[in-house]
């Protein structure tokens, strides 16, 4: 049994790559030219060798992945498990990157993944597919995806829907929420998500004293699981019997609101907590126009700007405070009943 894996040397993939180490076969992954390095380093990281974990030199962006004839013959057949994770995971990241590397390079992973006869195809998706839905989104639900105006939820519903039509072998889709560290380590890879909000839990460290009482903003559900809940149970899953064709949401079945993550995080770091915080919704009533209009005015605008740039806080990060939709993951539990896979509660990490 071999497996194939795109996106091993990104923070899932890196941890996934632990786990299946721990199983037997091959391990080919597809590493970009430029980033032998970074390999190199990993397989330090994972204490094993080339022998072991086999790079094949590729591009996301290219036709079968960039690679070669000699490198596809030689893996017809062999690939029982093609795990995809290559993707753009970032909402700054310009439109037109990420549909040449989430949808289309899902295409062209598929178009392999076909080429290559693999057992079963194991695409890593996201939450994202559900774009901004009103209500409760369902592991079997996917065409009823509410508004995806935004590039990066409109590419990960692509991108699903590309495994769901063209793959020609069994398939698992895997969709995480927001993935931050380690819950032991604390260990992330980049600046993402609620991590953006620490440079504003710093500042209010520094300028008050832990007991002074503030005032914040209480927004949607912010749903986080640590990476190695992710990678466990994208291994765990992905080798269990008669799971094939199934969708599961690796996310946090009681996630907090964005105040209370706030907080947890304030109290971390000896910063003043939000006792009383506002919430979001009661600003629904003014009509979106006068919103949107005041938004634009060039002094509301400068301040605005300068105010995120000083947190180093994206634009649209401020669009998913009132994010409104929450995640189902019954088929996800019920097939991890049992393993002692679970998300740990913020507060213990």
């Amino acid at each position: 049994m071999a497996y194939f894996v795109t996106g091993a040397t990104g923070f899932i993939g890196r941890h996934l790559i632990e786990r299946l180490l721990k199983r037997r076969g091959k391990i080919y992954v597809l590493v970009r030219s430029g980033s032998k390095k970074k390999f190199n380093e990993l397989l330090d990281h994972w204490e094993t060798d080339d022998s072991r974990v086999i790079p094949v030199t590729g591009d996301l962006t290219r036709p079968w992945l960039g690679m070669t004839k000699k490198n596809r013959e030689m893996l017809d057949g062999k690939i029982r498990h093609f795990y995809h994770l290559a993707a753009i995971y970032d909402f700054s990241a310009s439109a037109e990157s990420q549909i040449k590397t989430n949808t289309e390079g899902t295409e062209q992973a598929v178009r392999l993944a076909n080429e290559l006869k693999a057992g079963t195809f194991h695409h890593c998706s996201s939450i994202a597919v559900a774009g901004i839905y009103n209500g409760t989104f369902r592991e079997d639900m996917f065409e009823q995806a509410g508004n995806l105006d935004n590039p990066y939820f409109r590419t990960k519903h692509d991108s699903e829907g590309i495994v769901r039509e063209q793959c020609q072998m069994p398939t698992r889709i895997y969709r995480p929420s927001m993935v931050v560290g380690h819950s032991d380590t604390g260990e992330m890879d980049k600046i993402d998500g609620p991590y953006y909000f620490f440079k504003l839990i710093q500042k209010m460290r520094n300028a008050l004293p832990a007991w002074m009482p503030m005032v914040g903003i209480e927004g949607g559900r912010m749903n986080m699981v640590p990476v190695d809940y992710v990678a466990d149970a994208m291994d765990y899953l992905g080798h269990q019997k008669g799971l094939d064709g199934e969708c599961f949401h690796l996310v946090d079945p009681r996630p907090m609101r964005i105040g209370e993550v706030l907080n947890v995080f304030a109290k971390a770091a000896h910063a003043p907590q939000m006792t009383m915080r506002l919430d979001a919704r009661m600003f629904a009533f003014i009509p979106s126009a006068v919103k949107q209009g005041l938004s634009m005015l060039p002094p509301v605008k400068r301040i605005t700007n300068m105010i995120l740039e000083d947190l180093g806080i994206p634009p649209s990060m401020l669009g998913m405070i009132s994010y409104p939709t929450q995640f189902d993951n019954r088929n996800a539990e019920q097939a991890l009943k049992g393993s002692g896979i679970r998300v740990p509660d913020l507060r213990d990490y």
